[in-house]
């Protein structure tokens, strides 16, 4: 794809390693409509446990087409199923790149990069992640969705742990998707831990994202 990604960056908030370089990359994927900005505001809690990673909160490649302003991976105009995978193939290469491009910029290793999603974002993340073939460390994915379950064990290549977190009352992305991303998810052979936020709607709270940092922390480690 010809499409280039970029948006807001943060960190690393500790300058004790050589010439205060990151050790960890941390990829914030944003939802539908809103772009990059929405998302590096997480990056100042996160890096509370992760202070030499950096943080980069890319701008979806297209235009929201359901909003005047605002970005999105793809779109939601036609929600049918064969649609929406379609839209998610077509971004899935430009996340892709845009991946291995910091990982090369700031020379860190899969091992060492983790992949952050809400709604939409998360829908990315895990359809691109399990694709990859050098697995990032982990997953955190808030309110989303996992696209193309039915196909998710002909085609994985990668096996990164993930964190799913979901308030019961999202009037956005439906709660029963939870439980079925974590069915796909376990069919496959990925290790999967949810999370339930009792009456959270469509959104991130407090407990949610320390419980995210928390598990960025056990997977990337120091």
């Amino acid at each position: 794809m010809s499409q280039t990604l970029s948006g807001p960056d943060y960190g690393p908030e500790s300058d004790d390693g050589p010439s205060g370089d990151p050790s960890q990359l941390i990829i914030l994927l944003h939802g539908l409509g809103a772009d990059g900005q929405n998302l590096i505001g997480l990056a100042p809690h996160l890096a509370r446990t992760l202070p030499r990673a950096r943080f980069v909160a890319p701008d979806a490649p297209f235009p929201c087409d359901m909003a005047p302003m605002g970005r999105q991976w793809f779109s939601f105009g036609d929600r049918s199923p064969e649609q929406l995978i379609a839209g998610v193939e077509t971004a899935a290469p430009i996340l892709d790149a845009f991946i291995d491009a910091e990982q090369e910029n700031c020379n860190i290793a899969p091992s060492q990069t983790a992949i952050v999603g809400f709604s939409q974002g998360t829908m990315m993340a895990l359809h691109v992640a399990l694709r990859r073939s050098e697995p990032v460390a982990a997953i955190v994915g808030f309110s989303g969705r996992l696209m193309a379950g039915d196909r998710l064990a002909s085609e994985l290549r990668s096996r990164p742990p993930t964190l799913l977190i979901h308030g019961d009352a999202d009037p956005v992305v439906p709660f029963e998707s939870l439980a079925a991303a974590s069915k796909g998810l376990e069919d496959a052979d990925v290790a999967v831990t949810t999370i339930v936020r009792p009456g959270l709607g469509h959104a991130i709270d407090e407990h949610g994202l320390s419980s995210g940092g928390a598990f960025l922390q056990e997977h990337l480690g120091d």
